[in-house]
């Protein structure tokens, strides 16, 4: 082209040419690198996602066991074996991943120059030695395998109750599809001539490096798809077996949780769902030994018996009986048993004090006040210090007097109000007691331990837990001035009494000044003193 009787101008151009075209073959070789680059990255972008997608499905899987173990831990055991093996395949794969990177400089990584990875040495050195397959390309064979084998293995064990036939038959071919290394099924790849080739040498011997990781990428994309197949297929099996009306229990729904002599009691027998496939062809139920007749005690609303029967006398009442439910043309039978109370229209409202008739002055004091019958959120209750917490429970802090009176009211659901009073004893925190160490009274130690101790006070056999803090107190050693100390523990000054005490004496700790750290404004009565007997 550049040669022959041309003018130099003429093979100038021709030569411009062919280096125009060299250039455009380079162009489109560097394109084709950054293309398996990005497609690289959007695999690695989608594996995160779906570990971490598999990660909360497999932790929902797990907290399903803990809360109902006999339909889930089965299907935990079965998913277990298969999330281990994916996980170490995975890791394997990454691993050689981080291999063939390995002498890639660091700035090209970073940057994504997928330019440079256009040599095949890296993972050709890998796997192959001459003709055969190395060490580590027969490994990466037999991991996938191994993964292949082990993953239908574990399927085809899979209760038929948590997997049909179909399911079942639909992941052994996607995964068996996936992982096929072409000697389990025969189809091996062959070149344009017929000729077998190894299925390791036709997919990674001689391609660039970006291909190359690209496809191990590939690889670990498919792991986590049939992680995601298995466990979807299998939480989709169990819970096409809860539908059965065979797994199906009954439930008393009432709109309140006692009913009054008399009062049409309006509660519903439902089973787990509601909906109106679930609706009974047939219903034989007795109240108390006495047949129920649908129309006048009962009606069928979607999949609810709706009862329409007086509640009765006084006390616990059954309903027995069966539901019937055709299931692929035959009857399946629902047992009913189930009770409901009946209660005595009140007449006053019920107060109890959590602690005692009494409430104490400097402390929040818990009270529940109810009225049976009449929801919480609808019973009203007043007092100088009271104050609802949640529901029935109530606090009090009591302020000055010896007694206060609480009135709880609330309405009836026939409308009908109803108010109760109650009066309550209000007594001060009692004296709390000095201590040292933790003992109070007259108690023995050595100096040295003195030195050191804590002086705190404390309330026995008080019904409160309160936190006590000491801000100060008086130390006295025989024959020396008193020590006024400020904090609970000995100051300097103390400590030098402290030395000229004898073996046997007996120091005094005194006007100890406690306080309730989440009360300061209480003033506690006079804490008791305490008295120290030295032991050396």
């Amino acid at each position: 082209m550049a040669g022959g009787n041309l003018s130099p101008r003429q093979k100038m151009i021709n030569l411009m040419y062919l280096v125009f075209i060299a250039m455009l073959a380079l162009n489109m070789s560097k394109e084709v690198l950054s293309a398996f680059g990005l497609l690289n990255e959007k695999l690695e972008a989608s594996n995160e996602k779906a570990t971490v997608n598999n990660q909360m499905a497999y932790a929902g899987l797990q907290q399903k066991a803990v809360d109902q173990p006999l339909k889930y831990e089965t299907l935990l055991k079965d998913y277990n074996g298969i999330n281990t093996l994916s996980q170490e395949f995975y890791n394997y794969v990454g691993e050689i991943k981080t291999k063939i990177l390995a002498k890639v400089p660091a700035e090209d990584l970073d940057s994504k120059n997928y330019e440079v990875m256009d040599k095949p040495d890296e993972l050709d050195q890998l796997f192959f030695q001459g003709d055969n397959y190395s060490k580590d390309g027969k490994k990466f064979v037999d991991y996938i395998n191994n993964y292949r084998e082990q993953t239908v293995a574990t399927i085809t064990s899979i209760p038929d109750s948590l997997l049909n036939a179909t399911q079942k038959e639909t992941l052994i071919a996607s995964i068996s599809e996936r992982f096929a290394t072409g000697d389990e099924d025969g189809k091996v790849p062959r070149n344009s001539d017929g000729k077998r080739i190894e299925w390791l040498n036709y997919h990674y011997e001689g391609f660039p490096l970006v291909a190359s990781l690209t496809k191990l990428t590939d690889i670990q994309s498919d792991i986590k798809t049939t992680e995601d197949d298995i466990l979807s297929a299998m939480v989709q099996g169990q819970l096409t077996s809860e539908v059965s009306m065979n797994n199906y229990s009954t439930l008393l729904q009432q709109p309140k949780s006692a009913y009054y002599s008399g009062e049409k009691f309006d509660g519903a027998i439902v089973l787990g769902r509601t909906d109106e496939a679930t609706k009974p062809s047939e219903v034989r139920l007795k109240l108390d030994g006495r047949d129920l007749e649908e129309g006048r005690d009962f009606e069928l609303q979607g999949g609810r018996v709706v009862l329409k029967v007086s509640a009765g006398a006084p006390g616990d009442h059954n309903i027995k009986g069966e539901l019937i439910f055709k299931e692929d043309g035959e009857e399946v039978v629902v047992p009913v048993e189930q009770t409901f109370a009946t209660i005595s229209m009140p007449n006053a409202a019920v107060i109890s004090a959590d602690k005692m008739n009494v409430v104490y002055r400097g402390v929040s004091n818990p009270l529940t006040i109810s009225i049976p019958g009449i929801p919480d959120n609808k019973v009203n209750a007043s007092a100088p210090g009271l104050s609802r917490v949640s529901g029935s429970k109530f606090a009090m802090m009591p302020g000055t007097g010896r007694s206060v009176t609480i009135t709880a009211s609330g309405t009836l659901p026939d409308g009908k109000g109803i108010s109760s009073k109650s009066e309550f004893r209000i007594k001060d925190i009692p004296r709390p007691s000095g201590t040292v160490r933790g003992e109070f009274g007259e108690i023995k130690m050595p100096r040295t331990n003195l030195e050191i101790a804590t002086v705190g006070a404390m309330l026995e056999d008080f019904d409160f837990d309160l936190n006590l803090a000491i801000s100060g107190f008086k130390f006295k050693v025989p024959g020396q001035p008193t020590v006024e100390v400020n904090g609970n523990k000995l100051n300097d000054r103390a400590k030098q009494a402290l030395k000229r005490a004898g073996r046997g004496e007996s120091v005094q700790i005194f006007d100890i000044e406690a306080y309730i750290t989440n009360n300061r404004s209480y003033k506690l009565k006079k804490v008791s003193p305490v008295v120290v007997e030295l032991t050396n």
